[in-house]
């Protein structure tokens, strides 16, 4: 494919583009007017937005085919979780949540695991039966992300107020070689565990596209991303304003965005019949959503001074020890089906419901 076709079919990072430039010229006026202008001024940079999340999904599957696992949904998930934490930062400048930084990386994990996973081993297993993964995968993200859930956000309910910043220190520190380390033995000294079998190498993969180029395209969509959310967030904060409507929902809208990419290719994957992928996006990307946006969010609370509640709710907290416990149950032989996703999705469910009245 030529360098003028392959941009050629970017026509929705354009789209973007002109859509990002008039809603920050309408702003002002949407925020001004509310109602259908507010709405349809957020509805158009919305679909800007899942716009680009189809190219960065398309992309990092290209990514993922050319360099092999676990280092093309490292990729993808690692651009995900810039999304996730550049929409935080600027979400908590303006609203100055205290609970919008837990909230939002509770429904990533709710997203990831409940919906990416259940979602896919549904699509997956009504199409190919049972679809099997390496089992050491999935130990090794559970292993890792039971003990991040524990130590960033269960352990900070007990922590004196008085002595926030000392733990905040050493969340940050322990996170950041948790991560470091888990990334060295991913890639390098256990990277076997996150392969499995043959991936088809023309599956989503364009002859002639250089890797620097895809790199580029999704590098810029995550940008583009990143400044949309800034508008979508006025616009939603506005917009919610006297509607009664559960306080939650702009951490759910901060989740849903960055996990959009991650969502596309892990069900694309497991139409393919490649589930090691699906359970790398869906378990990597819970677990690099703690190991990096809980420090980073804790760092930006250690400089500032204000402190961040990452503490999880009883709800909360209950929704992640079922959700574990069924990851554990479903993810212990090497093999996915239809009705282990049912049970995921009915968990997601009843997440989505749970934040419809307000509990969670």
């Amino acid at each position: 494919m030529t360098l003028s076709r392959q941009l050629g079919s970017e026509w929705p990072m354009l789209a973007a583009v002109a859509a990002g430039s008039a809603g920050f010229v309408l702003e002002h006026a949407a925020l001004a007017a509310g109602g259908a202008l507010l709405w349809g001024l957020f509805a158009l940079i919305l679909a800007s937005v899942v716009g680009l999340a189809f190219r960065i999904a398309h992309h990092a599957e290209v990514l993922a085919v050319r360099l092999g696992e676990p280092f093309g949904t490292l990729v993808l998930t690692i651009a995900a979780v810039s999304v996730e934490v550049v929409i935080l930062v600027v979400m908590m400048t303006g609203s100055h949540s205290p609970t919008l930084a837990r909230d939002t990386v509770f429904s990533a994990i709710m997203l990831d695991i409940n919906g990416i996973l259940g979602i896919a081993a549904i699509i997956g297993g009504l199409k190919h039966g049972e679809q099997k993964y390496n089992l050491d995968s999935a130990n090794s993200y559970i292993a890792m992300l039971l003990a991040a859930v524990s130590i960033g956000m269960f352990m900070p309910d007990f922590v004196p107020a008085a002595k926030w910043q000392i733990y905040s220190v050493f969340s940050v520190a322990i996170m950041a070689i948790l991560y470091i380390a888990f990334l060295r033995l991913q890639t390098i000294e256990h990277r076997a565990f996150f392969a499995f079998g043959d991936v088809d190498a023309e599956a989503h993969d364009m002859q002639g596209s250089p890797n620097w180029l895809h790199v580029l395209l999704l590098v810029g969509a995550v940008v583009g991303v990143g400044i949309l959310s800034e508008l979508l967030a006025a616009l939603l904060t506005a917009g919610l304003v006297g509607t009664g409507l559960p306080l939650a929902i702009p951490a759910v809208m901060v989740a849903l965005i960055s996990a959009s990419p991650e969502l596309m290719a892990a069900l694309n994957a497991a139409r393919s019949d490649r589930m090691q992928t699906t359970v790398n996006i869906a378990l990597g990307a819970s677990l690099a959503t703690v190991l990096l946006t809980v420090p980073v969010m804790e760092g930006i609370a250690l400089f500032t001074g204000a402190r961040i509640d990452m503490a999880l709710t009883a709800v909360q907290g209950g929704m992640l020890l079922v959700t574990f416990l069924v990851t554990m149950n479903n993810l212990h032989d090497g093999e996915s089906n239809a009705i282990e996703g049912m049970t995921h999705f009915a968990l997601f469910a009843a997440f989505v419901m749970l934040t419809l009245l307000g509990v969670s």
